[in-house]
């Protein structure tokens, strides 16, 4: 009945508008200029219903209107960890699930997880290769460094596998539904990283390879999918897909970003890693304690 109401309160008189106009310009413009008004129109009027006042990205999204506290949070994930190894099973790791679903192109890959700009195959590619068998492209170079056999002196790219990549972040929307009176997580976005602390890691720092939009793993990749398993350490009996693991929370997380002014993570505020850490404990407990309170009063 809200959505309905909805409905006709924003959406007939627009649809009304629209018509009296072009009823109007039907009268008064000619038929090239008539299809050009009409084309423009039906854009707004597509973009309209776009932009219906739920958030595209959330799984389970919740009306702007009903939104009366929200809160975007970053969030660091180490798949090495005892609480995360059930999404790290070997061969069925959560980077190879979803790298694999991307180079088969059941899903996109963004740059960022703002998800504005689309990321290719070949270009998270690269950022697989590891740094000790790239060679580069320069051909000059290995025939003066090997002579004319350069191409079987030199041994072939090898790329990293998901065993590799068990840094994790997701970017998720806390919301209190007013609604329904309670606190919603939405992931909104996935990202993979090649870990700082990696052996092949020269750099010490870690590298982007690619993120996801959570709502298209879920839908794509996860749902119906045989190999998208959150594998119970005890009980084979118990496993269960990965997307009710993450609406479960089966995983180990920590707090390394909270929407501010500054655009700051944690550690960047503190001046320290050490420091970011126990704020994430406290900017989790703040979050839960906002939550009591709101049932409290």
């Amino acid at each position: 009945f809200k959505e309905t109401t909805r409905l006709f309160i924003i959406d007939v008189p627009f649809f009304c508008i629209f018509f009296s106009l072009f009823h109007y310009v039907c009268k008064n413009k000619p038929m090239k200029q008539m299809i050009i008004f009409a084309s423009m129109t039906l854009g707004v009027v597509a973009g309209s219903f776009a932009q219906n006042g739920y958030n595209q990205y959330s799984v389970k999204p919740v009306h702007s209107s009903d939104i009366m506290y929200k809160k975007v949070v970053w969030r660091a994930m180490d798949l090495r960890e005892k609480q995360n190894l059930p999404l790290y099973s070997r061969n069925n790791e959560l980077s190879s699930i979803v790298l694999t679903a991307f180079q088969q192109g059941k899903i996109r890959a963004y740059q960022n997880d703002s998800l504005t700009h689309t990321l290719t195959w070949n270009d998270a590619e690269k950022r697989l290769i590891i740094p000790s068998t790239d060679f580069g492209d320069d051909t000059i170079d290995l025939y003066m460094e090997h002579g004319a056999d350069w191409r079987k002196m030199v041994p072939p790219k090898a790329y990293f596998s998901g065993k590799d990549l068990y840094q994790i972040e997701l970017k998720e929307e806390v919301v209190f539904d007013k609604e329904h009176s309670r606190m919603h997580r939405n992931i909104q976005t996935i990202t993979i990283y090649f870990p700082a602390d990696h052996p092949e890691n020269s750099r010490g720092i870690q590298v982007n390879i690619a993120t996801f939009s959570y709502k298209d793993l879920v839908d794509k990749v996860f749902k119906d999918n045989p190999k998208a398993i959150w594998i119970n350490q005890e009980n084979d009996a118990s496993n269960k897909n990965l997307a009710d693991a993450f609406e479960l929370n089966l995983f180990s997380s920590y707090i390394i970003k909270i929407s501010n002014g500054k655009d700051q993570y944690l550690s960047d505020k503190y001046m320290s890693e050490y420091k970011g850490l126990l704020a994430a404990q406290s900017t989790a407990a703040e979050l839960m304690e906002f939550e009591h309170h709101l049932w409290e009063y």
